[in-house]
Order: C-alpha cells, then structure tokens, then sequence
C-alpha cells in the first residue's frame, strides 16, 4: 500500500519551505500511528507469528534476508523512542538481525526517505553471545556479549581499532550502559568472508558490532551523529526488549527529553538477557 503525503506541489501562498516541513510532520505521524497500532495489537506481531505487519515499506518488502518482523520491531522502537523525546535523523535506520549466523550479512543500513538499501553488510558479535549463532545478550560490564535495542549513533573517533563510532543506548537495562562497556562499532580484520570460510564463523569482539575492514569507514560515516540503529533478535530475547519498550511508551518520562541519552522512567529489567550461562572463552577467540 502507498501513502501519499504530500503532494509534488506546494499550494499557492505556501512557500517551499512550509510544505517540506509538513511533509516531514506526516511522515513522523504515519511511523507513529504505525507504532501505537502494533503496539495495541492491531497491525503488531505475536511472538511465534510469521505475518508481518501491514503498513512497512513497501520498497523493503523483497530485499532478500531482511526480516519483516525484524523492521517492524525497529521502526516500533524509534517510534516509542520519538514519543520520549529523543532526537534523530528520520531518513536512514540500521538494523541489525542477531537471528542470523555472523557467516551471514546480517547488517543492513536503510534509507528510509528513499526506499533504498545503502549497505549490507556482515557484522561480529560478542565472545560471550555464542559461536556462529549469538544465543545470550547482556547489558552487563565485563560480559562480552552483545547488546539488543535501539541506539542512537554518535560521534567518530580513532581508537585502538581505528576509526570508530560511538553508540549511546536508549533502552534502560537493556543497553544503556553501552557507554561504559566502550560498545561502538569499528572494523575488524576477523570480519570477512574468508575468515568465514576458514573457521565456519566470524571472529567475535568484546561486544561491538564489528564490521570488515574494507567497508567499516563507509558505513561509519553514513550512519554517524544522530541515527538510530536497532538490535534485533528472536525468541524470548525480543521478548525482553518488547517488554522493555511497551513499558516505556505506556509510561514515558513527564516531560520530554531531547537529548540523545533520553531515559526511560520505567524499572530496570536486569542486566542480563540470556538463554544459558556465559560461554567461556576457548582457545582462538578473537577478542578486542
């Protein structure tokens, strides 16, 4: 279904100006009725459902391996973030499908206001979330694992892994201390096809999302200073931050946070989301 919101013509007597400003309003109002119609059930997903649900991107709907449901949980979680305030771009969103093997490119980055895919892309995960499949995710210090939820994307640096990008979680217990755990994403030389070949996995980080070296810079300085990226998993994991973000929408903040580390007044859900205990790290792991 299309959905026109504009028209390719400004009435008379309203400037240029006006009518890109109003369609930029009918756009955010079309995501967020979107947004309150899954989370009251109408168009949303159950858990377990294959359907996805009505109203996505329609220029999105035959990429190949991008998950219906996967966006359908982004979008809801930059809507819901929206509502609380936080400030970012509208016109690109990362997405990131931990139910997907790391041999798989599993990272796409999407420009929404263009019916695009502008990157896919393989991505490592946390030595503690698993082997080729991430199992276990945590909010927690020192756990090497891979956070979920939604992130907004900050500055660049040079750091021990080059040329990286800060990430500011948005999700209270889920990912806010992505900060303090130095999660950005950076490129990484155990991100690549070959290194896929050779060991049937990717090598794991610390629990940055790496990406290959050859396109790491590219797709950093796409994404930087103010975009939403959303990790995405399946079973009782997506379930958890569903939890976290229907709690935050139907309990939002008293008065609206513009900045970008907004914080939900909702409890903490626990430092940890996992199917089983950690991991211990094996010979050979790839760690930075």
């Amino acid at each position: 279904m299309r959905v026109n919101l504009t028209s390719s013509s400004a009435p008379t007597g309203v400037t240029a100006g006006a009518a890109a400003a109003a369609g930029h309003r009918g756009r955010l109002l079309l995501v967020s009725i979107l947004a309150a119609l899954q989370l009251l059930g109408v168009a949303g997903l159950r858990p377990g459902t294959a359907a996805a649900p009505a109203g996505l991107p329609a220029a999105f709907g035959d990429v190949a391996g991008l998950s219906p449901r996967a966006l359908a949980a982004a979008l809801d979680a930059v809507a819901c973030a929206r509502s609380r305030g936080v400030a970012g771009r509208d016109d690109l969103l990362t997405l990131i499908d931990y139910s997907l093997p790391s041999t798989a490119p599993r990272l796409w980055v999407l420009d929404l206001a263009r019916g695009k895919v502008l990157f896919h892309e393989l991505v490592a995960h946390g030595a503690g979330s698993g082997d080729n499949y991430a199992t276990r995710f945590s909010n927690a210090p020192d756990s090497r694992q891979t956070s979920l939820g939604l992130f907004l994307t900050g500055g660049t640096y040079e750091g021990g892994n080059g040329y990286s990008l800060k990430l500011n979680g948005l999700d209270r217990g889920v990912n806010d201390l992505a900060e303090e755990r130095k999660i950005v994403m950076h490129g990484a030389w155990y991100v690549s096809a070959d290194h896929a070949r050779s060991f049937g996995r990717l090598g794991r980080s610390w629990g940055c999302p790496a990406l290959p070296v050859t396109s790491a810079h590219a797709v950093i300085d796409v994404i930087k200073n103010g975009t939403f990226l959303f990790s995405y998993a399946g079973g009782p994991a997506l379930q958890t931050v569903q939890a976290a973000l229907r709690s935050a929408c139907v309990n939002p903040p008293a008065s609206a946070v513009s900045s970008a580390r907004a914080t939900p007044a909702t409890p903490a859900i626990g430092s940890a989301i996992t199917a089983a205990p950690t991991a211990a790290l094996t010979p050979g792991t790839q760690l930075h």
